[in-house]
């Protein structure tokens, strides 16, 4: 079944003509945008971007994001009137990511957890589960020499940093094409449930109060986006807050954290 009618697109530049506008050296740029028609897929580019906002709070060691405002100029009158104009996001060249945290994309095809810096595991696990996405593990996707599914490993003081991407079927951006894996205990991309691997508890607690911490920021990146009407801010940071509310009780929260772990 085809997903989206819009293809993604890729921004080619002259790079004599990106100085001062902060994409300095680059000759190439993904653009994520919305894959159909409709205010609906709009807004799912926006939830997607603020996904990328929410965990770059908690970890510097995170894929930046920057929004762009798109209009369309067609020549030949080929675009649809709905696809003229729409919000998008250019998201953090590889290449950037490794000079700008000095390290090196590790291209392995698996990965022990002994070998992962155990706070930033503990902030993606929370995280993920925060947004409601259960896309990703830290076991090579099917037919893919490289670990792992929507989680790039870059390797800092010898040390695997797991770093998530992919936020298109998590219950934060809630797509209409959105399911939940036949494997998995939910029917629904918006129940969440933990898939986070087993750790130190202490770590876990230490990762889940930096994130509780920040909630004011976390429902700010929310009610910034353009485009969303007022009631669906609302029904995204009701949404969120439904997690902060949980871990108001931390001790409850990191019991079914360890009882829901992959040991």
């Amino acid at each position: 079944m085809r997903v989206c009618d819009f293809p993604p697109l890729k921004f080619h530049f002259n790079k004599d003509h990106t100085a001062g506008i902060g994409f300095e050296g680059l000759d190439s740029l993904k653009l994520v945008n919305p894959c159909r028609k409709g205010d609906r897929y709009k807004n799912d580019v926006l939830e997607e971007y603020a996904a990328y906002r929410i965990f770059g709070l908690f970890s510097d060691i995170s894929l930046r994001v920057r929004l762009v405002h798109i209009t369309f100029r067609d020549t030949d009158d080929r675009v649809d009137e709905s696809f003229r104009e729409f919000y998008g996001f250019f998201i953090e060249p590889l290449e950037w990511f490794e000079t700008r945290v000095q390290g090196q994309f590790s291209g392995i095809p698996a990965v022990a957890l002994g070998w992962l810096d155990e706070k930033q595991a503990a902030l993606v696990y929370i995280f993920q589960y925060l947004i409601a996405n259960t896309d990703w593990s830290l076991i090579a996707a099917e037919n893919d020499d490289e670990c792992c599914h929507n989680i790039k490993l870059i390797e800092i003081d010898s040390r695997q940093f797991p770093v998530p991407y992919d936020f298109d079927l998590a219950g934060l951006a809630n797509t209409r094409y959105a399911h939940p894996d036949p494997s998995l205990p939910i029917k629904r991309v918006r129940h969440r449930l933990y898939r986070g691997f087993c750790m130190n508890p202490d770590i876990l607690r230490e990762a889940l109060a930096e994130i509780t911490s920040r909630k004011n920021d976390v429902l700010g990146i929310i009610e910034d986006l353009p485009l969303l009407s007022e009631k669906e801010k609302a029904k995204q940071t009701g949404y969120l807050e439904k997690f902060f509310v949980k871990a108001e009780d931390e001790n409850k929260l990191i019991q079914y954290f360890e009882k829901k772990c992959h040991p």
